[in-house]
Formats: C-alpha cells, sequence, structure tokens
C-alpha cells in the first residue's frame, strides 16, 4: 500500500504550485482565450490526482520488484499499466532530456575544480587549514565572552 493510500497529512505538500500551473494554462491557450479560476483551479485538481495516480502505481510496481527506490522504469511501466501508453514516448523522451542536462551540470562542476589546478589532496589541505583558523576564532571568541576564562554557570550577575 502506498503513503497517500493511507491520507496524506496536508494537501498542500501532495499538490502542484499552483502559480506555476497556472502559467502553464495561461502559456498553453491561445491569446484571445481566458480562462476562469475555477477552470484552472479544476485543471489543477486533476494534474495532482493523475501525478498521485502514476505515483501509487509506480509505488507498487517498486514494492513487487522488492525495490525501495521509485525509479523511471516504474513510472513508465505505471503509464503502460494504467492505459496511458501514447505518454511512454514523450516522458522518456524528456527522460533522456533531463539525464543530458545532469550530465552536463556534473561535468561543469568537475570542470570548475579542473580550473582551480589544485590536485585533491592540496584541495583537502586548504580546507583542513581554513577549519582550523575557523576552530581558533570560535575558541578564542569563546574565551574573550566567558568570565574567569572558564564557560560554567558562574554565579555573576549582569
Amino acid at each position: 500500500m502506498s503513503d497517500y493510500e493511507g491520507g496524506p497529512a496536508n494537501d498542500d505538500d501532495l499538490s502542484l504550485p499552483r502559480a506555476t500551473v497556472y502559467k502553464l494554462i495561461a502559456e498553453m491557450l491561445p491569446d484571445d482565450v481566458a480562462c476562469a479560476k475555477d477552470t484552472r483551479d479544476l485543471l489543477l485538481d486533476c494534474c495532482n490526482e493523475f501525478i498521485h495516480l502514476i505515483a501509487s502505481e509506480s509505488n507498487e510496481i517498486c514494492e513487487k520488484e522488492a525495490k525501495k527506490t521509485i525509479a523511471a522504469e516504474h513510472v513508465l511501466a505505471a503509464l503502460r499499466e494504467l492505459g496511458f501508453e501514447k505518454y511512454v514516448g514523450e516522458v522518456e523522451e524528456a527522460y533522456g532530456e533531463h539525464r543530458q542536462q545532469q550530465t552536463k551540470d556534473r561535468g561543469r562542476k568537475s570542470t570548475k575544480l579542473n580550473r582551480l589546478g589544485l590536485s585533491e589532496e592540496e584541495l583537502l589541505r586548504s580546507q583542513e587549514f581554513l577549519f582550523a583558523q575557523a576552530r581558533m576564532r570560535f575558541q578564542n571568541q569563546a574565551a574573550q565572552g566567558a568570565p574567569d576564562g572558564g564557560g560554567g554557570s558562574g554565579g555573576g550577575s549582569a
């Protein structure tokens, strides 16, 4: 049984951002077409329900495979199981683009470290040095702020 079936603690925790959905609706409609607030709210509810349905089915598929993490394959299987085969191609395409973007982002991060021109060992030494400096500053501030050099519960009054 999925967590959602037991009843959510807070609907806002399980909902799409209202402003984002409203913006998507506005972008999808022609300029000369308006959408009533009740209609936007209904579309938001439908989107949330669709996502919860797919998530619940994905979770059940995941549990059947004795896995603890829902993977993309589980979502794709859920779409097929629930009769949404026509979305599988688009979802696979979006997932591929997402993975490519993640790979690019990882490459940029490692490139940033490479541009520093320091080895991992040098970076670790520098980090340890900065930590030691921070510790000394903290200890100096604590020593200056504590009466009689101690930090106990002295009986002085302010």
